[in-house]
């Protein structure tokens, strides 16, 4: 007579379903709140940040459990392309802290995602194929997630080794870039779920990356000479104009092949919409272009929308547990 079973809420159920493709909201909440503050709008940003870091905990929590209880299922997803979501997503909320002036506790994270950075993305890249789908990109936004952190760590610290070890992540990330990029599916332009926004959000993150590493200078580190300075500030420019092209194409694609249903993979469309405002933000004010703070205002809002969008959908994929729910990245990636 077999035994009792242990009760499952429906939202324990409803969140086994998401992670590791769920890191992408905390990414998502966690660079709107870093745009709220370049903006000015901090208890905006505040709460955003509550949010990210409520989702954070819950995803570590159960990242964690799988590890110590359920390792094949653990194997599985960490061979996935979105289980790097949960290296970004750490990174992102070391930036806002760090801008909080909380430190060591951004210090922490770095550690924490530097240590799983090679462990995530060695398993990853072992599967990597032709015809992917957008979340092959996540490898270069995982490693220009670290770029970010450590330049504005180096700033905040004036610690020059770690503007450097954001430098060598800053190439490394671009290099990721290229190499997955014939590996994308172009057809996920018409056919994504969501996360073929992540081919723009990787060029965004690595403008953001740039425009740290710029500011992350002063008399009293001297890290770049007149020549680094200016392929830095050249490539982080060419970087933007990519990431504000693929924004556009991505948007005419979302006109040209409506997809209006709920996908939890929409997470990684807010992620790089949030994640081209706060580049764009960033990069007017470490090359002085005050020019750009109404267009990255105007998109952070749009970011906004999506957010609230995406949030309704999820919020509605939980209450109505008779519909059809989004699926996992992962789905997509093994196929």
């Amino acid at each position: 007579m077999p035994g009792p079973t242990t009760p499952t809420s429906p939202l324990h159920t409803w969140w086994s379903q998401r992670p590791p493709t769920a890191g992408a909201a905390v990414m998502a909440t966690g660079i709107l709140s870093v745009a709220l503050h370049q903006t000015d709008y901090e208890t905006l940003s505040r709460i955003a940040l509550a949010l990210a870091c409520t989702a954070w905990l819950a995803l570590a929590a159960d990242f964690t459990a799988r590890f110590l209880q359920d390792r094949e299922r653990w194997l599985k997803e960490a061979a996935t392309p979105a289980a790097l979501t949960a290296i970004a997503a750490t990174t992102v909320l070391g930036t806002r802290f760090t801008a909080l002036g909380w430190v060591t506790l951004a210090e922490a994270l770095l550690a924490l995602a530097t240590a799983l950075w090679p462990v995530l993305l060695l398993t990853v890249l072992r599967h990597w194929r032709r015809q992917m789908p957008g979340a092959i990109f996540l490898g270069c936004v995982a490693t220009e997630g670290l770029a970010v952190l450590g330049a504005t760590l180096a700033a905040a610290e004036t610690t020059a080794w770690l503007a450097h070890m954001a430098l060598v992540f800053f190439w490394l990330g671009l290099v990721l870039y290229v190499v997955a990029l014939p590996r994308f599916d172009r057809r996920q332009l018409a056919r994504g779920a969501g996360d073929q926004w992540v081919a723009g959000g990787a060029l965004a993150i690595s403008a953001l990356a740039g425009s740290k590493l710029l500011a992350a200078d002063s008399p009293a580190l001297y890290l770049w000479n007149d020549d680094d300075y200016g392929v830095l500030r050249t490539v982080t420019v060419a970087l933007l104009v990519l990431d504000i092209a693929w924004y556009a194409l991505l948007l005419l694609t979302e006109f040209a092949w409506p997809r209006l249903r709920y996908d939890v993979r929409r997470w990684a469309t807010v992620f790089p919409m949030g994640m081209t405002a706060a580049a764009t933000l960033s990069v007017g004010t470490a090359l002085d272009a005050s020019w750009l703070e109404h267009p990255g205002e105007a998109l952070m809002w749009i970011a906004i929308a999506a957010w609230l969008a995406v949030t309704a959908g999820a919020v509605r994929s939980y209450t109505r547990p008779g519909t059809r729910r989004g699926t996992d990245v992962t789905s997509t990636a093994q196929r």
